[in-house]
């Protein structure tokens, strides 16, 4: 009885599967594959994207009723003869006058935008020294940068909670070197809100940096010394100006998601730490009025979307201008 040899069977598996790759490379520069390629995930788009927000939409402009679903039918047909679009506006209209979702709104925003900054603060002189060390020190420094995210970000949360506390480690060692004479009250208030956030979203802000940061030619510091330059002058005019992608990208990472958080604010926040996210839940499983709360999301995403939209529009405007001057 003949064995099976599993090693030929592996490499004709392997051989075949490369002939498949190249058959699929050559139907993907064709004509019918660009469209494939591009169809592709504009289709994922639309189904896991588009379709839920229009649902969210659509659920805004409903009326809240515990005896029916979060939903009613935009169009009405009192009768047979005609068909009307109907648009409850009662959801917006509360959003505009109540001043709690404005306190809400401008709460998130002020919140997000200092936790931003002070991921920047933090994360660029970090980026900077792992752009700086050598490449198999580069590439420990990184992974240590993204070794938290192996746990969990609610456990870790979770620990902050423990260390913020008054009898935490940080007030026993804040008391040990005699800093200060009673505990600090740092947990249920906003700086514990930015600690939370600023730690758990650091990496979102180093990564982009490091990767722009890498590619910056040391022969231009070299220029610039050479003429006269101090280091810290170089810096603000060599450097930070050719890093500005990495920065944008990086506040936008660590912006953009803080500004919708839910769970650092309400594990590490008071109860006067007000956020879209809190405001969220309270409204979909405390109050359970969907419509009011999907009326919340659709003006946060546009809060968000927006200002993204001109800032592409500004940035789109200034290169072609370059290019023109060119």
């Amino acid at each position: 009885m003949s064995s099976t040899n599993w090693p030929q069977l592996w490499f004709d598996f392997i051989r075949q599967l490369f002939r498949r790759f190249g058959v699929l490379k050559q139907q993907v520069h064709s004509p019918r594959g660009r469209y494939l390629v591009v169809g592709l995930p504009l289709l994922f788009l639309g189904l896991f994207f588009l379709v839920p927000l229009l649902i969210v939409l659509k659920i805004s402009f409903a009326t809240a009723d515990m005896t029916q679903p979060p939903y009613t039918d935009l169009l009405s047909q009192p009768d047979e003869s005609t068909l009307t679009l109907t648009l409850n506006l009662a959801n917006y209209q509360l959003l505009w006058e109540d001043p709690l979702y404005w306190s809400a709104f401008v709460s998130s925003l002020e919140i997000a935008g200092i936790s931003t900054l002070l991921t920047l603060l933090i994360g660029y002189p970090l980026a900077y020294a792992i752009a700086r060390a050598a490449r198999e020190l580069r590439l420990i420094l990184l992974l240590l940068v993204v070794l938290p995210f192996w746990t969990s970000s609610l456990l870790r949360t979770y620990a902050w909670m423990g260390i913020l506390k008054d009898t935490g480690p940080l007030n026993q060692l804040l008391l040990g070197l005699g800093l200060i004479d009673t505990p600090l009250a740092i947990l249920n208030t906003d700086v514990a809100v930015y600690i939370g956030i600023v730690y758990n979203y650091l990496p979102f802000m180093v990564l982009p940096l490091v990767a722009n940061l890498v590619r910056l030619d040391p022969a231009l510091l070299e220029a610039a010394a050479d003429l006269g330059a101090k280091p810290w002058v170089a810096f603000f005019r060599i450097t930070v100006p050719l890093s500005m992608p990495g920065i944008i990208a990086g506040s936008m990472l660590v912006f953009i998601p803080a500004l919708g958080e839910f769970v650092i604010p309400d594990l590490l926040g008071g109860p006067d730490t007000l956020m879209i996210g809190r405001l969220l839940w309270t409204e979909f499983f405390s109050n359970t009025d969907w419509p009011l709360a999907s009326a919340v999301a659709i003006v946060m995403l546009l809060l968000i979307v927006l200002p993204l939209v001109l800032f592409e529009y500004v940035q789109t405007r200034e290169f072609g201008r370059t290019e023109d001057a060119r």
